[in-house]
């Protein structure tokens, strides 16, 4: 799918460029105003944040940052699940003059509209963690997404060791228009199907969740828990929403911190649930080094340079080379959360609030 070389080098000619950059601009915020005719103004769409707290709480910040470091303009908006608002969004900014424009589609086809109509005024064009498929982006900046899967798969076979009998497994993958949750998949299935093959695990139901929601995701996994009459072993569930919403259901039913379930995108929810026993394990992504990437080359298209990448995607549609950023995730345990409170992804003073003070001590976290 990809080639597994470094995740960035960049042009020495991209960090001049970037160093270049007048220090003196200010960013602006969710008002739309434009640049100061000589500085570069970057727009960004945001999908929601309903689906996962990343959204507001990290990128919006790290993107901040780095395009106030690089001395930038910047519009920062997010969508907030509406497709009208997507692209309402996205025409405002190019009329505001945008230079490049980074987006998290919610979908490829709203996606493609909006990067062809950009390709269409000259402005560069950005795929933000999810890949637009045939839509012909400039650059993808992303994560290893099928890595992500693989780190699933493995943390739920590492969770069932020991387990008797083959394992019932249920999956709640992310949504279908998103082609991440598709990558996602691909990578647990290649972890799971030869467990299936082989009868150490019993394949379950599997069920996709529409926009990645999680009320649904939850009606969905209450259904799967009947009818399989509640004999479910496993819940590889596609982030930690979905395994919140898995988790209550499972305590409504008594059955938390005895059925292993996954996550990805290592929120405080999700490392509390995995503080308490009721999540196995979570999916770290190194957000700021994703922010850091996009913000890095939106900066040097935006001066007219054409920076290198180490690795391509292939646009599963058009069959194209995408030239792209592709970062490490890391998979995380109840032994490992320091690490995401290390590099300042969690507050350890939200996570270890309250009931979970006492936890944090036991595990050495703070």
């Amino acid at each position: 799918m990809h080639s597994t070389s470094s995740p960035l080098r960049l042009l020495a000619a991209l960090g001049a460029a970037a160093l270049a950059l007048t220090a003196a601009a200010c960013g602006s915020g969710d008002d739309g105003a434009g640049g100061d005719g000589d500085t570069p103004l970057i727009g960004v769409i945001l999908p929601d944040s309903a689906s996962s707290d990343r959204w507001e709480t990290a990128d919006r910040k790290y993107l901040e940052e780095a395009f106030e470091a690089a001395g930038v303009d910047y519009d920062i908006q997010n969508a907030q699940g509406s497709r009208e608002d997507f692209q309402t969004i996205a025409d405002q900014m190019l009329t505001n003059g945008v230079d490049v424009l980074v987006t998290v589609n919610l979908d490829s086809g709203t996606g493609k509209t909006v990067i062809e109509k950009a390709k269409s005024q000259g402005v560069a064009t950005i795929d933000y963690d999810r890949l637009t498929e045939d839509g012909g982006a400039d650059y993808y900046v992303s994560f290893d997404n099928e890595q992500v899967g693989v780190l699933q798969g493995q943390g739920l076979v590492t969770c069932l060791e020991g387990a008797a009998g083959p394992s019932l497994i249920a999956e709640l993958n992310g949504s279908p228009t998103d082609n991440n949750a598709t990558l996602f998949k691909n990578g647990y299935d290649s972890v799971l199907d030869p467990l299936y093959a082989d009868g150490t695990f019993e394949k379950g139901p599997d069920e996709w969740v529409p926009d990645w929601d999680n009320a649904q995701g939850g009606t969905l996994f209450e259904q799967m828990l009947t009818d399989t009459g509640a004999e479910i072993d496993g819940v590889l569930a596609a982030n930690d929403g979905l395994a919140h919403a898995v988790i209550t259901v499972l305590q409504r039913n008594n059955l938390n911190g005895t059925v292993p379930v996954t996550g990805q995108d290592a929120t405080v929810q999700g490392l509390q649930n995995i503080l308490t026993g009721d999540q196995c394990m979570t999916v770290y992504k190194p957000i700021q080094q994703e922010a850091s990437s996009a913000a890095e080359l939106a900066v040097a298209l935006a001066n007219g340079e054409k920076p290198e990448t180490d690795a391509s995607v292939v646009d599963p549609v058009s069959g194209n080379d995408v030239p792209a950023v592709l970062l490490e995730p890391i998979s995380v345990t109840v032994e490992n959360i320091q690490t995401v409170v290390d590099e300042g992804f969690a507050d350890a003073a939200e996570l270890c609030a309250g009931d979970y003070a006492a936890l944090c001590t036991e595990h050495g976290i703070g």
